[in-house]
């Protein structure tokens, strides 16, 4: 097993919606809000450890394998995309919400 951790990059399209997310929660709960980008983030950089040990992204638009997905926070999916060492984060989306525009 390597031991090489991967590099994580986070897109500005993901910290925007990151930053929505937990903006929309703070207006409710300011300690939620709090959890919630903890929460995404730690998800976020459990990718450099394996980020193969998370499932495909599926769609028929969606070439095979491009995209993986790991659920963070009971509810938000975090879309990346692996390219050699590197982990692209695209995507933080909200399960309850429609994400069908992604595709």
């Amino acid at each position: 097993m390597s031991t090489q951790k991967y590099k994580v990059i986070i897109s500005d399209a993901a910290f925007m919606m990151i930053d929505s997310h937990v903006d929309f929660l703070a207006r409710v709960s300011e300690s939620a809000a709090i959890r919630l980008v903890d929460d995404i983030l730690d998800g976020i950089d459990s990718l450099c450890e394996n980020p193969e040990r998370c499932p495909a992204f599926e769609s028929q638009f969606i070439p095979d394998n491009r995209y993986r997905k790991l659920l963070s926070a009971k509810r938000y999916l975090i879309i990346y995309e692996i390219s050699g060492r590197d982990v692209f984060v695209d995507y933080i989306v909200d399960c309850r919400q429609d994400y069908q525009w992604l595709i």
